[in-house]
């Protein structure tokens, strides 16, 4: 007689071949022809003028972190959610959580990992960026990273989402929000003060402008002048007047050094293991539910 696997390793690796089959069964591959979509598309549209100014730089970075951001939780937001019943059974059976939620994040790392390929050479296609980085010769290398940690952490927080929720239509109305949440709350268009500032610092997007910043040298006033500086000058030019200049801050968040990099790489994967514990000990207690 078959002796059934109560190991959280020997679980996680029956399920995740049995994940790969429901993924191949249910066409899982649209999730990624999707991503490659909204890739190519934002790339396209923010290549033309990055690294020319501030200004425009800065708005390519937060489209392109939105793009990181959305895939990764709507590759996950729905997984746990949809088959909740099921797990319920299962977990009865024996089935241990911590199994299930590292097979569902081992698969969406994977998945995470060739989205963000995608992205990255949709970025190298449109994007005409400065070639060295900070911490690598190559900055490329540095924006990979980064876009992959985003997109892993935003998966991570998909899947928390989801094990809070407890049907798939009531996670796709909540989606809107959470996404409203990370473009509201990455201080990108909007100045934030008092209590707003404490979620700031709770947000992914926060986080991943911050790095992308930081690789570009965003504070390099004479690299990244400022859109309006430039008009400015134009219409001084034109006029023949007396030029206006306009000072701009130097911000904490885009200190372009390796060890500031890697600080930032280590939140977002701090945020990954935070979310994935949340997730676990929520589902602990799904043999309660009716």
């Amino acid at each position: 007689m078959h002796k059934k696997n109560t190991s959280v390793r020997g679980q996680t690796k029956v399920y995740f071949r049995k994940h790969v089959r429901i993924f191949n069964n249910e066409k899982g591959w649209s999730f990624i022809l999707f991503g490659a979509i909204i890739s190519i598309l934002v790339c396209a549209v923010v290549g033309e003028k990055m690294f020319e100014t501030y200004d425009d730089t800065k708005s390519g970075f937060f489209a392109i972190i939105c793009a990181a951001i959305w895939i990764g939780i709507f590759n996950s937001i729905q997984l746990i959610c949809k088959e909740r019943d099921i797990l319920q059974y299962e977990y009865r059976s024996g089935l241990k959580i911590t199994a299930y939620i590292l097979l569902h994040f081992r698969f969406q790392a994977l998945m995470c990992l060739v989205q963000s390929a995608i992205l990255v050479i949709a970025y190298c296609v449109w994007v005409d960026y400065p070639t060295e980085g900070v911490l690598f010769p190559w900055a490329i290398v540095e924006y990979s990273i980064t876009i992959y940690l985003v997109m892993v952490a935003s998966d991570a927080m998909g899947l928390f989402i989801s094990s809070l929720v407890g049907s798939p239509k009531t996670v796709m109305t909540t989606m809107p929000f959470i996404l409203i949440l990370q473009l509201i709350m990455s201080g990108v268009l909007f100045t934030l003060s008092g209590w707003s500032e404490y979620i700031f610092y709770i947000t992914v997007s926060k986080w991943g402008m911050a790095a992308m910043g930081s690789i570009a040298g965003l504070n390099d006033t004479e690299a990244f002048p400022q859109k309006v500086q430039k008009y400015v000058d134009k219409q001084v030019a034109e006029q023949g007047g007396q030029l206006f200049t306009l000072e701009r801050v130097s911000e904490d968040a885009y200190e372009a050094t390796g060890e500031h990099l890697v600080q930032i790489w280590g939140i977002l994967l701090l945020f990954v293991v935070v979310l994935l514990v949340g997730s676990i000990i929520r589902l602990r207690f799904i043999d309660h539910e009716k």
